[in-house]
């Protein structure tokens, strides 16, 4: 019943109801679309590239260390600055659409933290993993994954991060809303030094640990 009553709300508004990994591929495949199709348009209006090659550590905008609800009271909601993650410090930064989705939880974290004591040898001092999603959700997945400790969780709760770089895309397909698409990045005192970002955020081909440290070579 409440399967039937869900596709009956997906129909009503008109998002494709999702029934297999594949779907959700498909889903994520049309917000992929309608981002090349904005990144198209984007070009097509202005000579410069479409990729951000800084990230500007003056703007307002902030990430969320990912932390359970309890340390988020202890802290009154403490939020870092883009100058506090990044100013003064060469990291590894990458984006999911979310957290406990399949190919983030399957492949793309996972491969992080194998990566980590070559990525630290490369001179790295951290590694990043952002979503659109709330610090607590992260937290929650960062542990599932036992990578708390190894790897650096941000949430970007309200996707102003990802808007200001132009790396959000519309999931609306596999019922996720704006979400961040699927990226990495070595970026150092805020310059991006290599900026991969998947052309289908449901995949993972160029975004991935072992093409982040070719770039470092």
């Amino acid at each position: 019943m409440a399967l039937a009553s869900a596709a009956t709300l997906l129909r009503r508004s008109r998002v494709p109801s999702i029934s297999s990994a594949a779907d959700v591929i498909g889903a994520m495949r049309l917000g992929a679309s309608a981002l090349l199709q904005h990144r198209a348009a984007s070009s097509s209006s202005s000579s410069s590239s479409s990729q951000p090659s800084a990230i500007d550590l003056s703007w307002p905008a902030t990430l969320q260390k990912a932390r359970s609800w309890d340390d988020g009271v202890a802290t009154s909601f403490a939020t870092s600055s883009l100058a506090d993650v990044f100013k003064g410090r060469k990291v590894v930064i990458f984006g999911v659409p979310g957290a406990f989705t399949g190919v983030c939880s399957k492949a793309h974290v996972p491969g992080y933290l194998a990566a980590l004591p070559a990525l630290k040898a490369k001179g790295v001092d951290a590694v990043l993993c952002t979503a659109v999603n709330d610090p607590y959700t992260l937290h929650a997945w960062a542990n599932q994954l036992q990578a708390h400790d190894k790897i650096d969780f941000y949430a970007d709760f309200d996707g102003s991060f990802h808007r200001h770089l132009g790396l959000q895309f519309d999931c609306s397909g596999a019922l996720l809303g704006m979400r961040s698409n699927r990226w990495a990045a070595v970026v150092e005192d805020g310059v991006f030094k290599s900026l991969k970002i998947e052309e289908n955020p449901g995949e993972l081909l160029v975004s991935r640990a072992e093409d982040i440290l070719t770039s470092l070579e």
